[in-house]
């Protein structure tokens, strides 16, 4: 017969057992704890309808069709911070809808009012406002201010979250420098860039990595600045996949009216690649003909042409034409041991939801979960510090620009792939 003490003893061990059974067990059993999602703050400079914080921010809010309909990202969207606020009243009533907090400081957008850092990630979204021009003719969106500002954070709470960056880094050489070294010396996870890199293309094809490129050739249209730079990056992410990687460039320089002609008539310009880009227009598109399928020659059609010659130091070449009606991003490449010509349109979706702008969200949540850039933010660096000569070279009357400066070497991982076939477009106005 038990004990009085023995008695109690067990009583104790079945009470504990079966609290351990009841409340323990079961939430073991309903599986792993759910995945914490990153938040982040945004910091841009003006955030109006179909803005560059439009299509890339309220899709943390409105789904990745921009319409509550689509994928959720996983980023929490927990701050907000206008630089120009009187013309971002969209962007403020998206944040109110959605009780996303909007402070009227950097320092407060990242710390959400407190007294330290208090985000896993920050969207500098530097595109779009009234600001003033360079010397060069460039907007001096101040994504240096806003940079410094965010360092001010990191430095004061001791440690540092990745950061993307709006397209270029700034529109000076000088500022972009200063920016990237900033935050290599932190340590932070920095990405930059557009969505043109990882758009679609048609045909879906690629420089293969270690090819011998001898050549490439791209178009642009719009903004000699803000679509140049585009077709730029165009350029650059097929040229980092070549043999030996990126090694710098030695001059830049942009022809105009006779001397562009002159140039072509001389040979100096590869009309043939030239001409290959220019045949992979949105007419080359699968499905029925599209509205613009009608060829454009290099002589008599193209209006405001200019011409970018980049010259590489291991003797990689490379031309960005431009003019205000190709309405298209284009690129042609030549394999120097080959001699073969490729060719492809960069296609972006031209209504809402812009999607194009999905797949750039998507690199940048893999960076700020893996706190490792998705593609090199050299690539970034690289195509702000051209353009910044191209814009050089424009002001002192088309002389070729020495880029000494531009001494970057960098290997690029990345591998474009082919994004789904996008949504139907809805129209821009109001949708």
């Amino acid at each position: 017969m038990l004990s009085r003490n023995s008695l109690r003893l067990l009583a104790a061990l079945f009470f504990t057992t079966t609290i351990f059974l009841t409340t323990i067990l079961p939430a073991r059993a309903s599986g792993p704890p759910e995945k914490r999602i990153p938040k982040v703050a945004a910091v841009v400079t003006a955030y109006f309808h179909n803005s560059h914080a439009d299509v890339i921010v309220s899709r943390l809010l409105q789904t990745m069709t921009l319409d509550g309909k689509g994928e959720q990202p996983q980023l929490k969207f927990v701050s907000l911070y206008v630089d120009q606020p009187q013309s971002s009243a969209v962007g403020l009533e998206i944040a109110k809808e959605h009780h996303v907090p909007i402070f009227k400081t950097v320092t407060g957008a990242l710390t959400l009012g407190g007294s330290s850092l208090a985000v896993d990630g920050v969207l500098l979204i530097g595109e779009h406002g009234r600001y003033p021009l360079s010397a060069t003719g460039q907007v001096m969106f101040p994504k240096r201010r806003l940079f410094a500002e965010i360092l001010d954070v990191f430095d004061r709470a001791g440690r540092v979250v990745p950061v993307y960056t709006d397209k270029h880094l700034a529109d000076s050489w000088e500022d972009a420098k200063w920016l990237y070294d900033s935050a290599h010396r932190r340590g932070i996870a920095l990405m930059a860039g557009s969505s043109l890199p990882v758009t679609w293309r048609y045909p879906p094809i690629d420089v293969a990595r270690g090819e011998h490129v001898s050549e490439i050739a791209a178009t642009a249209f719009g903004s000699l600045e803000a679509y140049g730079y585009h077709g730029l990056e165009i350029i650059q992410c097929l040229a980092e996949r070549r043999a030996g990687g990126e090694t710098g460039v030695q001059t830049v320089q942009i022809l105009t009216g006779d001397k562009l002609w002159n140039a072509l008539r001389s040979g100096m310009l590869n009309r043939k690649l030239l001409e290959a880009a220019l045949s992979h227009r949105r007419h080359t598109l699968p499905g029925p003909p599209h509205a613009n399928a009608r060829e454009l020659r290099l002589e008599g059609d193209l209006i405001n042409p200019a011409v970018v010659l980049v010259n590489y130091r291991d003797g990689l070449r490379a031309t960005l034409l431009y003019a205000d009606n190709l309405s298209d991003w284009t690129a042609a490449w030549r394999d120097a041991d080959t001699g073969k010509v490729q060719s492809t349109l960069f296609w972006t979706q031209e209504a809402r939801p812009f999607m194009h702008f999905t797949y750039l969200l998507q690199g940048i949540e893999q960076m700020i979960k893996a706190g490792k850039p998705a593609w090199p933010v050299e690539r970034t660096l690289m195509t702000t510090g051209i353009l910044n000569a191209y814009f050089r070279s424009k002001q002192a009357g088309g002389r070729p620009i020495e880029t000494s400066w531009l001494d970057i070497r960098y290997h690029s991982d990345h591998d474009w792939r082919q994004p789904p076939p996008p949504p139907p477009g809805r129209p821009i106005p109001g949708q």
